[in-house]
């Protein structure tokens, strides 16, 4: 057994300065690995997470420069918290609000970074785009019923070419909450071209229903991520990308399933899942995910259809909070490998039972605060 040990710890300053009609943000972060394959002590990266300007004017704001983006649930943006460098874009953001509607109108690109540091550590070195138009609209009721839609579309640059293929996304989530239940379906449709040039069309679907007790929450959903099937022609796909939000989210801690769709050979999937939380106190609280993993259309071995069903992920994690600007979490994490898990370079022995573990501990203070008042 081969044991990969290494500790990394992101260090981030941030500092704001707000006027009655604008402020600046930046938010400096510095990573640092120890003992990665045997290395000294080594900076990771240095780099600015967040650095923009934000101007209103008649009701509107506009922001401009390096901005993390978050929407809905995250599923198809989030700022990716639990990842050490987070993610982050470049561009304009456009926002106005009222009392139950939001709009956020961006236009975003990516450049040529710099990368004197590892590249795994920046924050937006993994965009994929060129360019982006995006739009989202919210509405709240503030009360049972909410709706969110988010609508992209990005320029895709193909490797070594100046060629760009054009893709739409489309869709959104309704949520609806009666007493003690919440029920929310999430839906999504792919268009246009991906970055092999092919035609696209997928989709995504994630319904699920929620019951929150007074000691307990359940969460009982599934998500459908669509793939392509044999008889599809080669010029075409139906492999939905999941865009830029986060994986683990959704599809487990231990990460099996986070590039679509590299990560399922092309063939989709279907997670059933059981999420319970159980608050001990107003401080501690233990969760379990369990996760069921399925391909779309099975895998082929020699011409032979696999069976579709991967195997089970079971997450158990507790997190604490001491005091305020101080949090504990850790987890333990274990993975079920069925035969089919061999045509996908994902484990190295689908007999054994994968592990992972972790513990992060989080720790934010204000070392100055101090600005002049802010008119909304």
């Amino acid at each position: 057994m081969i044991l990969n040990f290494y500790i990394t710890q992101r260090n981030r300053i941030s500092l704001q300065y707000s006027q009655e009609k604008w402020l600046v943000k930046s938010d400096l972060q510095e990573i640092h690995l120890w003992d990665q394959e045997n290395a000294n002590s080594k900076v990771g990266s240095i780099n600015f997470y967040q650095l923009f300007l934000e101007t209103k004017f008649r009701g509107v704001n506009f922001r401009l420069g390096r901005q993390s983006i978050l929407l809905d649930n995250g599923r198809l943006f989030s700022d990716a918290p639990w990842a050490q460098q987070g993610r982050a874009h470049e561009g304009i953001r456009i926002m106005k609000y009222s009392k139950h509607f939001a709009n956020d109108l961006f236009l975003l690109f990516t450049r040529n970074y710099n990368t004197s540091f590892e590249v795994a550590y920046s924050p937006v070195a993994s965009n994929r785009y060129k360019y982006m138009l995006m739009y989202n609209f919210s509405y709240n009721s503030n009360k049972n019923f909410s709706f969110n839609s988010v609508n992209t579309i990005d320029f895709l640059e193909k490797a070594n070419s100046e060629t760009l293929y054009a893709r739409a996304t489309a869709g959104g989530r309704v949520e609806f909450k009666k007493n003690h239940w919440y029920y929310t379906l999430n839906s999504y449709l792919q268009l246009g071209q991906n970055l092999k040039g092919q035609h696209l069309l997928a989709y995504y679907f994630q319904p699920e229903v929620k019951l929150s007790l007074q000691n307990s929450t359940w969460r009982l959903g599934a998500e459908i991520i669509s793939g392509s099937n044999t008889k599809l022609a080669p010029d075409c796909s139906g492999d939905f990308d999941v865009l830029y939000g986060v994986t683990w989210k959704f599809n487990g801690n231990m990460n099996f399933f986070t590039r679509f769709p590299a990560d399922v050979g092309g063939k989709g999937l279907l997670n059933p899942y059981l999420f319970a939380t159980f608050p001990l106190n107003a401080r501690l609280s233990v969760r379990s995910d369990f996760h069921l993993f399925y391909t779309q259309y099975p895998l082929m071995r020699l011409n032979q259809e696999m069976s579709r069903f991967l195997g089970f992920e079971n997450d158990f994690s507790l997190k604490y909070a001491p005091i305020k600007e101080l949090e504990i979490n850790t987890a333990f994490s274990f993975y079920k490998s069925t035969d089919s898990m061999k045509l996908l370079p994902k484990v190295q022995d689908d007999n054994k039972l994968s592990f992972w573990s972790y513990v992060m501990i989080s720790y934010s203070f204000n070392a100055v605060n101090w600005r002049k008042g802010r008119k909304e």
